[in-house]
């Protein structure tokens, strides 16, 4: 599908660690029972005070962008039914929708937060304890309710082919359902370099995030320049590794540790070199060169669609020759730094919301965003199916009045089912204090 929704970690809070300093071990972090996405850095006002220990800024992260999986996929729904053949397009696909996608498709941000939370769990690992055994306790943790869902779309495939309906139809919806499950791959691969990811950036620090950075692009190039099509795929890895390797450089710093000298991979700009790229916190960079950052990725994506043969939308649209997500591509990669520069922009703003208006929500999400992810389609397809075979009615034109005035009513119905097959299926996803530290996705 368009986009994935990654869970959230059982642990995002940082305990102290180590700081590293030539000659002298010390021990830095944040205090105890105090958040750590409430620091103030730079002169930055942080209204709120520390509360829970967590990182507060990671879990409204994710709860934001979990918001926007869903607000993507649930504006998609576009399809007919003749009585025997099932066509389903993708509303976003008319006219100018294609700028929904350069906000909603969040897979940037969730990744940030994976980044991030793994290397929290990384920097908080008992002595003598293997990663590996840590990303085993994750994959654990998401197999109950991945098991679930597969068992009972395979119960209710059987159960649809032994009716009237065409086994076409009840194919199509087959090969649609498992398409949620891809990023399981991809996080495994993520989380498991963890250790590699934050031992690179304390090490070369910005040269690491600029060969990150490059080596996307080089694929990219490889594959339009070369028609090297195979090699595409590495993107698959690299370009989410961007989003991850930036939550992992926000993590590490607010872990304590400091960084080393600097001993750069690739010839970078002078300033790089410096103090002040050595000690200054990727959450503590100054707000202009933010907002400079932000601008300049998006006028990048713009240019790169622009030049072609990238095209305009950041998800696989009908009848598109070339999609930015499968494999990802170049203009990905710049929505990638685009998205986490604003995060680091509005910060104060995420975190005001996650402890104020947005706090139900973030923990609701928390707990149950596994479930949310993997059966808010399902709870789509249901209301679509119903509508198409059920009633035999036809859905709105896309955009236009009627489309629009009906979305209140489809999405309280899509919302309506979801909260069902939540409260059916939630129970499979373990309660955080029945989790090993760190087992879910994030």
């Amino acid at each position: 599908m368009a986009a994935l929704l990654v869970p959230p970690t059982a642990v995002d809070d940082p305990v102290a660690v180590p700081r590293r300093t030539p000659g002298r071990d010390v021990v830095a972090g944040p205090r105890a029972g105090r958040d750590v996405s409430a620091r103030p850095a730079l002169g930055r006002d942080v209204s709120a005070r520390p509360a829970l220990g967590r990182d507060v800024l990671v879990d409204g992260v994710r709860a934001l962008a979990t918001l926007g999986v869903v607000a993507v996929h649930w504006l998609m729904p576009e399809a007919t039914f003749d009585g025997d053949r099932l066509w389903v397009g993708n509303a976003l696909g008319h006219g100018g929708a294609w700028v929904l996608t350069w906000v909603l498709q969040v897979l940037p941000l969730l990744f940030f937060a994976a980044g991030a939370s793994a290397a929290y769990q990384h920097a908080r690992l008992p002595r003598g304890r293997g990663w590996a055994g840590a990303v085993g306790a994750r994959v654990r943790g998401v197999a109950r309710p991945v098991a679930a869902f597969a068992g009972a779309w395979v119960v209710a495939l059987a159960l649809l082919l032994a009716t009237t309906l065409p086994d076409t139809a009840v194919l199509r919806l087959a090969r649609m359902a498992p398409q949620l499950l891809w990023f399981l791959a991809v996080w495994v691969a993520l989380v498991a370099l963890t250790p590699l990811a934050r031992a690179a950036w304390q090490r070369w620090r910005w040269s690491a995030l600029a060969v990150a950075f490059a080596a996307p692009l080089a694929v990219d190039a490889l594959r339009l320049g070369a028609g090297l099509e195979r090699a595409a795929w590495a993107n698959v890895l690299l370009v989410w590794a961007v989003p991850f390797l930036l939550g992992v450089a926000y993590a590490d710093d607010r872990s304590g540790w400091a960084a080393p000298e600097v001993r750069p991979l690739v010839v970078t700009h002078r300033m790089l070199h410096r103090r002040w790229a050595r000690t200054v916190p990727v959450d503590a960079l100054p707000r202009p060169l933010l907002a400079g950052v932000a601008v300049l990725a998006v006028g990048v994506m713009a240019a790169l669609v622009a030049s072609g043969p990238h095209p305009a939308s950041m998800i696989g649209m009908p009848g598109d020759a070339l999609s930015n997500l499968a494999p990802p591509t170049a203009p990905i990669v710049a929505q990638s730094v685009a998205q986490v520069a604003v995060v680091l922009l509005a910060r104060d703003v995420i975190v005001r919301w996650a402890r104020g208006r947005g706090r139900g929500v973030v923990g609701v999400l928390a707990r149950r965003s596994m479930t949310v992810y993997l059966w808010h389609l399902t709870a789509m397809f249901v209301v679509v199916g119903g509508v198409l075979l059920g009633l035999h009615e036809t859905l709105p034109a896309p955009w236009s009045t009627d489309w629009w005035a009906s979305r209140p009513l489809w999405w309280g119905a899509f919302a309506l089912v979801l909260m069902g097959l939540v409260r059916v299926f939630g129970r499979f996803e373990a309660p955080r204090g029945a989790q090993s530290a760190g087992s879910a996705i994030a």
